[in-house]
């Protein structure tokens, strides 16, 4: 991949992990934005996510750190660090330093997920990470679907914004996804840091039918640039959740989520692996475009056909409140 001109840093919420991956007393190692990180998880089930080295002499947390009731004990000597980074002890003095911090990121537990919240000028969070079942406002919940099928991808060269950008692309569903018709966009709402996208689809039928005869769609909400979720409606019943994550300066983890939903009065025995079936379906026809994503180069300014222009100018125009380092010049 070229690599886009496009900070790997981006405000915003990620996900980090699955929330089953860090059981109580779990700590768990990983490394995003350029990051060593630790999630650990306490007694009281809390989960915490820091950056990894002990503020002590160094030592990498996640290398035999220890869960003791609700802190985490470093292994080279000791040293208990508190859910808000804080030293509460040095076992070998009467006081802990109360000087030096590790740095705790914001973090919420939402479909399964970890997901934390990331910002260079260490701002608090001002918009929520969108919740696949929440945001739709149907009172619909986890119980109404089968088990979450999951897709990871590791460490591909991509960024995040190009997998939001799809959801713009209106053309890429017939070429990539081999849709019947070309779908059509009934709404663009980038007036917030979170944003919509909902259009008219069918994956049957033939060349011959109208987007006029089709009654079926997908509805989308994007919590800025890190997580995507998704429902569809006059189709098999599925929502989505599709998570990118930057690791460095030069590629990202891709998470992708699917549930299907329940039939009252189907047969279990039966409905499961049919469930199961469609939910391979659909995270196939993500994997065709994550083979697109992570081997492209961002074109900017891109030679859009004139039906394109205003999804990409729109969508480029709000992702540039998640970049505050590269953009901070241009404000006033």
């Amino acid at each position: 991949m070229a690599k886009p001109p496009l900070s790997m840093k981006p405000t915003g919420w990620f996900q980090v992990a699955w929330s089953d991956e860090i059981a109580v007393g779990d700590v768990h190692k990983m490394k995003y934005f350029d990051q060593e990180m630790v999630a650990w998880r306490a007694e009281s089930g809390r989960l915490t996510v820091m950056n990894a080295y002990c503020e002590h002499l160094g030592a990498h947390l996640g290398y035999g750190g220890k869960v003791v009731g609700e802190v985490l004990q470093c292994p080279f000597h000791g040293w208990q660090w508190s859910q808000q980074g804080r030293n509460v002890c040095i076992p070998y003095q009467d006081h802990p330093n109360r000087g030096r911090r590790m740095r705790t990121y914001p973090v919420v537990e939402r479909n399964e997920s970890v997901y934390v919240w990331h910002d260079v000028q260490r701002r608090e969070p001002y918009f929520d990470a969108p919740d696949v079942f929440g945001a739709f406002g149907d009172g619909c919940s986890a119980a109404d679907y089968w088990p979450q099928q999951r897709l990871h991808a590791e460490r591909l060269e991509l960024h995040p914004q190009y997998v939001l950008e799809n959801g713009v692309d209106f053309a890429h569903f017939k070429y990539v996804h081999n849709t019947p018709i070309v779908p059509v966009f009934t709404r663009h709402d980038f007036s917030g840091a979170v944003s919509f996208v909902d259009f008219t689809i069918t994956f049957e039928g033939d060349d011959g039918q109208k987007i006029e005869d089709v009654n079926s769609g997908v509805e989308a909400v994007n919590g800025g640039l890190g997580i995507a979720v998704t429902k569809s409606w006059g189709m098999v019943d599925n929502r989505t959740i599709s998570a990118i994550t930057p690791v460095d300066d030069s590629t990202c983890d891709v998470r992708f989520m699917v549930y299907i939903g329940r039939t009252p009065g189907k047969d279990p025995a039966r409905a499961e692996p049919r469930a199961r079936e469609f939910g391979q379906e659909v995270i196939r026809q993500f994997s065709q475009d994550i083979e697109i994503w992570s081997h492209q180069r961002y074109s900017d300014p891109p030679a859009l056909a004139p039906d394109e222009y205003e999804g990409f100018t729109a969508i480029r125009n709000w992702a540039k409140q998640f970049y505050p380092d590269a953009y901070a010049s241009q404000e006033g």
